[in-house]
């Protein structure tokens, strides 16, 4: 356990916070604004400090109207509405990591806009639930790419093209954008999945006790939660908000049925594998029976977790096969679909996820090694004499 402590505090110091954006809070207003001007101010002539910026976009204040963080300030992307900054992308190639804050006016609508964030070469797109927090506003991450050498890299934020009455959508609100770095990750000696213990995926702003919200990724590379796909929507959850069985980080599977995360390894083929892993609650009310499929390879089994919602964990085991000579797939999904009394969507939480060569396997291959060293031995021996 202190080998496997140790690990994880190097990957951790590993995350370097990136201070590439320029006013990434928009607490610095526009030119021409002032405190006496309106709590949706748009923007006809005036600059963002660090934006640029083009259609119908306007500064809004938090108030009777909107709900932002801090109660601070944040930028309405209405019709064609977009805003962008440059920044460079210095030293080693590192993946970029974002975090950001979306919400909404309280208005009636008859459609709602999406946001999508772009960069060279990416492109995603992030619709407002308020389905996973108390909040009227939601914490999203997303990596953005892989950029290094002093590259320029543009980040554009912008409304959704829809086809409905501007005046009766409701627009896309942004706020705190935060930019992270990750190097390149390596296995451990403990184990055979380098972000087994999710402590690898997007910041966690200070301002939000709710976590991060990571949608639909199929990509192991592309993925926001290093090395793990994503299906239906997660909570990245942090030790600070919630109960974390271990490390600093967690993932709780949030969009019901069928929702979940997965992993691959190429291992070898017909061997004997064992996993680790820890099902629990968040520390959140999230009560019940809460039922976890867990796919190795061929092998399957569902785990139930009977929650009292006030954090609570349990480590589990299976031994598997190797699949070969195609990586071995590994799922975490959830078979229920749960609520809180609030009505906010919950769900359980998977952590501490360890794959080892099974101590059976592992013994066969130190007597191979053994043997094959004997035989050597008796070899040489025999031609000295």
């Amino acid at each position: 356990m202190k080998i496997r402590t140790i690990f994880i505090t190097c990957i951790w110091l590993a995350i370097a916070s990136a201070d590439n954006l320029q006013n990434s809070d928009f607490e610095l207003p526009p030119t021409n604004w002032n405190e006496s001007s309106s709590a949706f101010y748009t923007l006809n002539g005036s600059s963002i400090p660090g934006w640029t910026h083009d259609g119908a976009v306007q500064y809004v204040t938090a108030g009777a109207e909107l709900s932002l963080p801090r109660n601070g300030h944040a930028i309405l992307l209405q019709e064609d509405g977009k805003i962008n900054q440059t920044f460079v992308a210095n030293g080693e190639e590192m993946q970029y990591l974002l975090t950001f804050t979306l919400g909404r006016r309280d208005q009636n609508c008859t459609a709602n806009a999406s946001l999508v964030v772009s960069a060279p070469d990416s492109s995603a797109q992030f619709s407002l639930t308020l389905k996973y927090g108390k909040e009227s506003w939601e914490v999203y991450g997303h990596q953005l790419g892989s950029w290094g050498g002093g590259e320029s890299v543009n980040l554009v934020l912008e409304s959704q093209d829809i086809d409905a009455e501007a005046n009766s959508t409701c627009w896309p609100i942004v706020d705190t954008v935060m930019l992270s770095t990750m190097g390149s990750l390596k296995q451990g000696d403990d184990n055979l999945l380098p972000n087994g213990g999710f402590e690898l995926g997007p910041a966690f702003p200070d301002f939000s006790n709710e976590g991060v919200l990571l949608d639909s990724e199929p990509s192991l590379t592309e993925s926001a939660l290093q090395q793990w796909t994503v299906t239906g929507t997660v909570k990245y959850i942090d030790a600070k908000n919630f109960f974390v069985p271990e490390g600093k980080a967690a993932v709780e599977i949030v969009s019901g049925v069928s929702a979940g995360v997965q992993t691959a390894k190429q291992l070898n083929q017909g061997s004997d594998y064992n996993l680790e892993f820890m099902l629990g609650d968040a520390n959140d009310s999230c009560s019940g029976d809460l039922v976890v499929g867990v796919a190795a390879g061929s092998s399957v089994q569902n785990f139930t977790i009977q929650s009292n919602g006030t954090g609570s964990a349990k480590k589990y085991a299976m031994t598997f096969k190797g699949a070969g000579p195609s990586p071995t797939s590994i799922s975490f999904l959830s078979y229920t679909t749960r609520q809180r009394d609030d009505g906010v969507f919950c769900g359980p939480v998977i952590d501490g996820v360890v794959l080892k060569v099974s101590n059976g396997h592992k013994s066969y291959m130190q007597f191979s090694f053994l043997i094959t060293l004997l035989l050597a031995t008796i070899l040489k021996l025999g031609q000295l004499v």
